[in-house]
């Protein structure tokens, strides 16, 4: 499991007005989850976590790419996103022309704050996409980037030991998905498991 920690963080579900300062729609590139197979592997995980997790609201499986910011249309904060830098990254995207490519869903795993499905990507291509985005504006992060699939946030303290013996019960046989088209996705920022917005897309080509 990633990072060094001995008990889940207990996440507390309010509105965070230190974090979103009045703003209302919070940015990222993600990359939409639709399988069945996948699905059917999310719910099979948060039956099993049960009351640990918070409900996962109306937030629909993703994969985060890359984490934008605030949509602004000038840059006051750190973690503004201008609307210029956008219209930057759906070019650059477009330009790229990166082909479509698969990906595979593992087993669960876990950060302190929140359960997760990991993601396989041997060719890399999250990472070069990654790269073309990160050239043109600065991705609001502060951890490592790991691709995942959220399965919910912890709602109470728990020992490590006893959320590796109940993740070990999700089966780890890897599903494939393929990947044909990057999102870019916006929530309300004052609902912390509010629906995605997907307000653009970009098609990545198919192989003759």
């Amino acid at each position: 499991m990633p990072h060094n920690w001995q008990h889940t963080l207990a996440c507390e579900l309010r509105d965070y007005p230190e974090w979103h300062k009045g703003r209302r729609r919070y940015a990222a590139w993600v990359i939409r989850i639709d399988a069945q197979d996948v699905l059917a592997r999310m719910q099979q995980a948060r039956a099993i976590l049960g009351d640990w997790l918070h409900p996962n609201g109306q937030r629909q499986a993703h994969i985060t790419l890359f984490v934008c910011g605030f949509m602004a249309d000038k840059q006051l904060h750190d973690d503004d996103f201008t609307h210029h830098q956008l219209n930057a990254q759906r070019s650059v995207l477009n330009q790229l022309q990166h082909t479509a490519f698969d990906l595979e869903i593992g087993g669960a795993d876990s950060f302190s704050s929140a359960a997760y499905l990991r993601i396989t990507d041997p060719g890399r291509h999250l990472q070069a996409i990654r790269d073309s985005l990160d050239n043109l504006s600065d991705e609001i992060r502060q951890t490592d980037y790991i691709p995942h699939l959220t399965l919910g946030l912890y709602r109470k303290s728990l020992p490590r030991q006893h959320v590796i013996e109940r993740l070990q019960q999700i089966p780890e046989t890897p599903l494939r998905v393929t990947v044909r088209d990057i999102h870019f996705a916006t929530y309300e920022a004052q609902e912390q498991h509010g629906p995605l917005h997907y307000e653009h897309a970009v098609a990545l080509q198919t192989s003759c």
